[in-house]
């Protein structure tokens, strides 16, 4: 395996790297900025982390969203390490994401939709997932995420961010929404919309409310309540 480690790039055996740090590592290669290309590469602000993270597709991007709101989650790097291997010849991948979760389980990501997996992918996946299973680490090889509740999560992903969160607010929406009821009319419940909103979508991105997102697109009519053990 190769990887940066204090800014200066390393290469060891992979019985020796099963106990670094990834979820800290600096990318081990540029991000691709094709112009004219069909992918889009950006940085995300991951609230995890407290960092931008980078992405080479809206896919990834998605990715990032869905496990910057996952609360096993608590580390995040993207392109962490090359995995180095050989099969006839020099082989090398660079996965998309490594995590680092809360019970201090690794998992390695690679994000690619099913029908863009060719030969040459599926080989590399293949040998990521050989070497995750030898150190202990979890291999997910993502693809496009539901619609429905993916358009859910990019809209309070606006709202990650802990200077949407205002306690005193947050309060009366929890006890607002102690009874299941709408959305809207629950905001107003609790105070001007203008304030009482921003706050509300950030208790549903943070989990400390909940409502149906998985078969609905979030609207005014969402019925919204307290997760349990609120």
């Amino acid at each position: 395996m190769g990887f940066l480690e204090d800014g200066v790039r390393v290469r060891r055996s992979l019985a020796a790297c099963w106990g670094v740090r990834f979820e800290r590592a600096a990318p081990v290669r540029p991000f691709r900025w094709p112009q004219g290309g069909r992918s889009f590469a950006g940085w995300y602000f991951c609230a995890t982390t407290g960092e931008h993270i980078g992405y080479e597709s809206w896919l990834e991007r998605d990715r990032l969203i869905l496990l910057d709101a996952d609360p096993q989650v608590t580390g995040i790097a993207s392109q962490p390490f090359w995995l180095h291997w050989h099969d006839g010849r020099r082989r090398r991948h660079a996965p998309d994401y490594f995590v680092r979760l809360a019970n201090g389980q690794g998992r390695v990501v690679d994000v690619r939709a099913a029908d863009r997996v060719d030969e040459a992918a599926a080989e590399a996946f293949a040998a990521t997932e050989r070497a995750c299973r030898a150190v202990g680490w979890e291999f997910v090889r993502a693809g496009v995420a539901d619609p429905v509740p993916m358009a859910n999560m990019r809209w309070l992903s606006r709202y990650r961010r802990r200077r949407c969160l205002r306690q005193d607010v947050a309060g009366r929406l929890l006890e607002v929404f102690s009874e299941p009821q709408p959305l809207r009319s629950g905001a107003a419940v609790a105070g001007d919309p203008l304030v009482v909103l921003p706050v509300l979508f950030h208790l549903l991105w943070s989990g400390a409310l909940v409502t149906d997102m998985i078969s609905r697109l979030l609207g005014s009519d969402s019925v919204v309540h307290t997760a349990r053990g609120q």
